[in-house]
């Protein structure tokens, strides 16, 4: 097993790295990860709203509910 074997491993090494989290209302966000419990609440600084790789309006620091998160990935 490696050293990102459990979803919360994934998440951790994600940490004050910008990341992308598609909510299930069909917007993007992306910010740089600050801080997530077990429920994957997390904490964005820097957030800002993606439509189609623009940024629609920028948010600052957010907190999102880990139950309206589709997916989170690091940004290239």
């Amino acid at each position: 097993m490696g050293e990102n074997s459990r979803p919360l491993d994934l998440l951790n090494s994600a940490k004050n790295k910008t990341v992308l989290v598609e909510l299930k209302n069909s917007h993007s966000i992306s910010g740089k990860l600050i801080a997530f419990d077990v429920h994957i609440n997390i904490t964005l600084e820097g957030a800002e709203e993606k439509k189609d790789g623009e940024t629609i309006r920028k948010l600052g620091n957010v907190f999102i509910r880990g139950d309206t998160i589709i997916l989170i990935s690091p940004t290239v």
